[in-house]
C-alpha cells in the first residue's frame, strides 16, 4: 500500500486526486510553481513543494524537479492527472528508473498510442474499426493526391504527433489538397517537431464518441460505456455527457466489448479512453488517450465508481474492485467546462476572483480550485472548473444543469457560463441532434465567432 503519493499537476485535477488519496488514507504531496503558491491544491495537500517559476516548462513539465520533490518528501508514487506529463513516455521511464511507481499505463503503451499512425495500426490488429485512410505516413504531395482519389474527398490531413486540433487540415476537393497538406506538415513541425502526416476519410456529420476502458495490467479489462463529446470548438470539447443520446444498448455492448478485449490483449493498466468518430451506426477509431480524461466525472456519475481510486489500486498491484457484470448504467450525466474566457472571442481572462459560490443540491458536483480572492494566473490553461450534473434521465439532467448554472457565481473575471445558458435554449441540445460541427456553426450564427 502506498503511504504517500505526489500529484504532478495543478488545479481541479490535483484536488481530485488529493481527495481520493485522503479517502484511502494516503498522504498527498502537491507540487507548485511560484505562481501557484496560494492555489487550493497546495492548501489541501498534506505537503507541498515549490518546483519552479510560473512557466509550465520550468515547473510542471520539469522532470528533474518532480523527481526531486519525490525524493525530498519520500513519495512512492506519482499521479500525473491529465495534461502536462501525463502522456510522456520518457517521464514514465524515468519515474520507474528511480524506483517510483507511475500511476497510469506503461511507457510502452503511452509511446505506441502517442503516435497516431502506430496507434491506428495497433488498433486494426486488435480488431478495433478504423477510419479509411493512408497506411502510415504520407511522404509527399503526389502520394497524398493519390490517396485522396482512392478514398474519395473530403479527406483530413493530420500530423502524426498532433493533438488539441493542431496539425489538422481538411481538403474538401482535390484542388484543396496542396494547401491543406503543406499547412498540416508545417503546423506539425512547428508544434511537435515532427512534420509527418497521415490522411483519413473526412466524415461529414459524425459524432465524437469515446469509450472508457480500464485494465488491471494482467490481462483483464472492462469498459464503462461511452461519452458523447460532440459539442466542440476548434476540436476542444466543451460539453460532455454519458451515456450518449444516440447510442443504442446493442451498439454500446458491441463497441464496448471490442475495446475491452483490445486493451486486455495488450495487458493495459489503468484508465484509458478509446475515441471514435461515429456516423450512421458505425464507429471509426481516431486515437487513444492513455490517461484520465477531463470528462471522467460523467462516467463516475452513471456507474457509481471512483476512477482515481481504482487507478491507485491497480498501480499497487491490487485487482480491480469491479467486473464487467457489476457495471450497470444509472441515469444520465452531463459536464460543462467552465473557462475563464471572454466571449465572443474566447480570449483568456485571468484575474482576481472577487466572489465565488459553487452550486449544490441533489445530483450536482462542482470540480474547481477557485475560492474568494484567488487570482487566476495567466500562465496555464483557462479551465477553472467543471460543473457535473446527474439525473434519472437526460431531461432531468438538462434541467438540473440549467438550475446549477443559475446558482453558480464567479465574479471578477469573464467566463463561458453565458454560452451554456444560451445552448440550453436550443432545441437541438434537448433532442440530442448534433454532431462535431454543430457548435462551430452555432457560434458563427449567434456570436459571429467559431
Amino acid at each position: 500500500m502506498f503511504d504517500k503519493i505526489l500529484i504532478a499537476n495543478r488545479g481541479e485535477i490535483a484536488l481530485r486526486v488529493i481527495r481520493a488519496c485522503r479517502e484511502m488514507g494516503i498522504q498527498s504531496v502537491a507540487v507548485h510553481s511560484t505562481a501557484d503558491a496560494d492555489a487550493m491544491h497546495v492548501r489541501m495537500a498534506d505537503e507541498s513543494v515549490c518546483i519552479g517559476p510560473p512557466s509550465g516548462t520550468h515547473s510542471y513539465l520539469s522532470i528533474p524537479a518532480i523527481i526531486s520533490a519525490c525524493e525530498i518528501t519520500g513519495a512512492q508514487a506519482i499521479h500525473p492527472g491529465y495534461g502536462f506529463l501525463s502522456e510522456n513516455a520518457n517521464f514514465v521511464q524515468i519515474v520507474e528508473d528511480h524506483g517510483l511507481t507511475f500511476i497510469g499505463p506503461t511507457a510502452e503503451h503511452i509511446r505506441v498510442m502517442g503516435d497516431k499512425i502506430t496507434a491506428k495500426d495497433t488498433m486494426k490488429d486488435l480488431g478495433v474499426p478504423c477510419v479509411p485512410g493512408s497506411d502510415g505516413g504520407v511522404p509527399d504531395l503526389e502520394t497524398a493526391k493519390k490517396i485522396g482519389e482512392d478514398i474519395g474527398y473530403p479527406v483530413i490531413i493530420k500530423a502524426t504527433a498532433g493533438g488539441g486540433g493542431r496539425g489538422m487540415k481538411v481538403a474538401k476537393t482535390a484542388a484543396d489538397m496542396e494547401q491543406a497538406f503543406m499547412t498540416a506538415r508545417a503546423e506539425g513541425k512547428a508544434a511537435f517537431g515532427n512534420d509527418e502526416v497521415y490522411i483519413e476519410k473526412y466524415l461529414t456529420t459524425p459524432r465524437h464518441i469515446e469509450i472508457q476502458v480500464f485494465g488491471d495490467g494482467k490481462g483483464k479489462a472492462v469498459h464503462l460505456g461511452e461519452r458523447d463529446c460532440s459539442l466542440q470548438r476548434r476540436h476542444q470539447k466543451v460539453f460532455e455527457e454519458a451515456p450518449g443520446p444516440c447510442i443504442t444498448p446493442e451498439e454500446r455492448a458491441r463497441i464496448g466489448k471490442t475495446c475491452a478485449e483490445a486493451v486486455a490483449k495488450i495487458n493495459y493498466i489503468g484508465a484509458g479512453t478509446i475515441e471514435f468518430l461515429y456516423e450512421k451506426g458505425e464507429f471509426y477509431f481516431i486515437e487513444m488517450n492513455t490517461r484520465l480524461q477531463v470528462e471522467h466525472p460523467v462516467t463516475e456519475s452513471i456507474f457509481g465508481v471512483n476512477l482515481v481510486r481504482e487507478q491507485i489500486r491497480v498501480a499497487e498491484g491490487l485487482p480491480m474492485s469491479f467486473s464487467q457484470d457489476d457495471l450497470e448504467i444509472n441515469g444520465h450525466s452531463i459536464e460543462v467546462r467552465i473557462n475563464a474566457e471572454k466571449l465572443p472571442n474566447f480570449s483568456p481572462c485571468p484575474g482576481r476572483i472577487t466572489q465565488y459560490h459553487a452550486p449544490g443540491g441533489l445530483g450536482v458536483r462542482m470540480d474547481s480550485a477557485l475560492y474568494d480572492g484567488y487570482s487566476i494566473p495567466p500562465y496555464y490553461d483557462s479551465l477553472i472548473g467543471k460543473l457535473i450534473v446527474h439525473g434519472r434521465d437526460r431531461p432531468e439532467a438538462l434541467a438540473r444543469l440549467s438550475r446549477a448554472l443559475g446558482e453558480l457565481i464567479v465574479d471578477g473575471v469573464d467566463t463561458t457560463v453565458p454560452l451554456f445558458h444560451a445552448l440550453l435554449e436550443e432545441k437541438d441540445i434537448h433532442t440530442g441532434e448534433y454532431n462535431i460541427h454543430w457548435l462551430e456553426h452555432w457560434l458563427e450564427t449567434n456570436l459571429g465567432n467559431a
